[in-house]
């Protein structure tokens, strides 16, 4: 409760781990981690959607397009700040898939 105001306040944190965000021709993965992968690379091309629609003050921000944007709407709407974490490969081979990130 913050006193000088007598109003509630919540706060809200979200840790999201998307390890396994690949390009599949260069994991050579197959099966259940292919799948897997291709959710995640999914679910992250959906969250670059909300963050250009939010960037772009759009009317319509695309939040149901996958599981994670749909979970962290409240998160990402009103006054909410969000950080961003991105691990990338500092090898000459990982370039183009480092600038995706």
């Amino acid at each position: 409760k913050h006193e000088g105001r007598n109003q509630m306040m919540r706060g809200t944190l979200n840790l999201v781990d998307l390890a396994g965000s690949e390009r599949l021709n260069r994991s050579n993965v197959e099966g259940r981690h292919a799948k897997e992968t291709m959710s995640i690379n999914k679910s992250l091309s959906s969250l670059s959607d909300v963050f250009t629609a939010i960037g772009q003050k759009q009317s319509h921000v695309p939040f149901r397009n996958s599981k994670l944007s749909f979970l962290l709407q409240p998160s990402l709407s009103g006054d909410g700040k969000t950080l961003m974490v991105v691990n990338v490969s500092p090898t000459e081979a990982s370039v183009q898939e480092s600038l995706c990130s």
